[in-house]
């Protein structure tokens, strides 16, 4: 089978996503998906697995330090053939980099020296120099970094997580526009698969946690009866 063949079937048989934040489960299954992927490529399947190391949160090790991670991913990115795949992969470990920044400075941690690796892309070096600045001279290039911010100093990790998963979904969206039934769309797709599962499994659990504060608020200077 010829590989435009190939791909549209693989396409069409992936039911379509619809809107991230109105989704309560995945288009499909864990399972169903990977053996739609079965159609992929050797070389396709290589790449999509490496892209999938360096950026699935299904895939990360929280064991490892943040050097090792960084030496692992820049590792993994330099072997993925496709361009596109390579370049997604690139930008995704980029906004991570920089979420990861004002993680750092707000736990008190002061600027990253040039001994260690901690982060990836080229905003790195730009991050050290302007530790101090609020949105480190970044918020030309993301637009959305003030919010972030805001959401993370107003301890609102539902919000933060609803706006960076946003974030991810429009650049796939714009990305992903002129690609409909070659690898590039299942790579899309597979990374909006992934966006969708962390939110949903996300707001499962944020909901219940916002359950049971409510319930611990409701109790609050209540004496429950034993017997009941």
């Amino acid at each position: 089978m010829a590989p435009e063949d190939r791909y549209l079937t693989l396409i069409t048989a992936l039911p379509a996503h619809g809107p991230l934040f109105g989704a309560k489960q995945t288009p499909l299954s864990r399972l169903r998906l990977q053996m739609r992927l079965d159609w992929l490529l050797p070389d396709d399947a290589e790449d999509l697995a490496r892209f999938a190391r360096v950026v699935d949160w299904h895939h990360q090790r929280f064991d490892l330090d943040d050097e090792t991670f960084v030496r692992q991913a820049e590792r993994e990115l330099a072997e993925i053939r496709n361009a596109f795949t390579r370049g997604l992969a690139a930008w995704l470990l980029e906004l991570r980099t920089v979420v990861a920044a004002l993680r750092r400075r707000r736990a008190g941690a002061g600027a990253p020296s040039g001994r260690r690796r901690w982060g990836c892309g080229r905003w790195v070096p730009h991050i050290a120099r302007h530790w101090s600045e609020p949105h480190f001279g970044l918020a030309r290039v993301y637009p959305w970094l003030p919010e972030a911010k805001r959401l993370m100093d107003d301890g609102d990790p539902v919000g933060l997580e609803r706006l960076l998963l946003g974030v991810d979904w429009t650049h796939l969206e714009r990305i992903g526009a002129e690609h409909w039934f070659d690898f590039e769309a299942v790579v899309v797709y597979v990374t909006r698969w992934d966006l969708v599962a962390r939110w949903t499994r996300y707001d499962a659990d944020a909901a219940l946690a916002r359950f049971d504060a409510l319930l611990d608020s409701a109790l609050a200077g209540v004496t429950l009866d034993p017997a009941a």
